[in-house]
């Protein structure tokens, strides 16, 4: 039974600073064993509640969580059965530090991408606006997000431009967006006659909702028109600016075949003749 005991107690030196034991090794191997298991049903738990989606994105976070654990356990597990590991976590620190200042930017993407899957910000479809550029959402990763333009690009987004830039969801509250055009004409202009052929204009596009139905608003005197917003709806806002651009060309042609007119700012400059005649 003793040179059990003792084979368990026997140490092993490994360089000037570290020493091992089989009882040490064994203890190890059951830690990190148990480890496993709670990691493991832990992850059986949290996967309960995502969807097929977002399990595959936690899939990648869920194996840096463990690798991390298990460095973490497998540390402290060596200082309390005696190993002197102070050495390791010294490097281990100054280590951490350096790698941390060259991937402070990608850290940075990973943990915003953490937070856009946690808190459900923007989903797949969404269409979205950020800096100026309109996407609609296609793969949100880890580091970055992918969105294809109106033009047929792929916008490839750090995911932490959500967190340090103005995000704008168009359909965060639903697919329905409302959407407008401003029109100036002339100040003779019938109004109502206008009115009514611009409220037919925007009901009969396909594209344009009837419920809730387009309405022209008077938005101002100007300086040479009068200027009015048609507000309209859609439930396919990726498509607006195509929607706008139709709409602007029938009214345009419409406007002139009721003798309406567009104006343009003009100016009038006349000429006074200051010459005195001498006498």
């Amino acid at each position: 039974m003793q040179k059990i005991i003792d084979f368990f107690n026997y140490q092993i030196k490994i360089g000037s600073d570290i020493v091992v034991t089989p009882k040490s090794i064994l203890i190890i191997i059951a830690v990190f064993f148990l480890t496993y298991l709670i990691l493991k049903l832990l992850r059986r738990i949290l996967f309960r509640t995502l969807n097929n989606d977002a399990k595959l994105k936690f899939r990648g976070i869920f194996t840096f969580f463990n690798y991390f654990v298990y460095l973490i356990v497998i540390l402290i597990t060596l200082d309390n059965v005696g190993v002197n590991v102070s050495t390791i976590f010294a490097a281990s620190a100054a280590l951490l530090v350096g790698v941390s200042l060259a991937l402070q930017t990608l850290i940075q993407d990973v943990f915003s991408g953490i937070s856009i899957l946690a808190d459900q910000t923007v989903h797949v479809g969404d269409v979205i606006q950020v800096d100026g550029q309109v996407g609609k959402v296609e793969n949100i990763m880890l580091r970055t997000t992918r969105a294809v333009t109106r033009d047929n690009k792929v916008l490839i987004i750090p995911n932490h431009k959500f967190l340090t830039s103005i995000l704008y969801n168009w359909t965060e509250n639903g697919t329905l967006t409302k959407e407008s055009i401003n029109i100036g004409v002339a100040y003779n202009t019938n109004i109502e006659l206008f009115k009514q052929k611009v409220i037919e204009i925007a009901n009969n596009h396909p594209k344009v909702l009837k419920d809730p139905e387009p309405f022209l608003l008077f938005d101002d005197y100007g300086d040479s028109a009068l200027m009015f917003q048609l507000f309209f709806s859609m439930n396919i806002s990726f498509e607006a600016n195509v929607v706008k651009s139709d709409l602007r060309f029938k009214i345009f042609e419409n406007l002139k075949e009721l003798n309406i007119e567009i104006p343009f700012p003009q100016r009038v400059v006349t000429f006074k003749n200051n010459t005195q005649e001498t006498k």
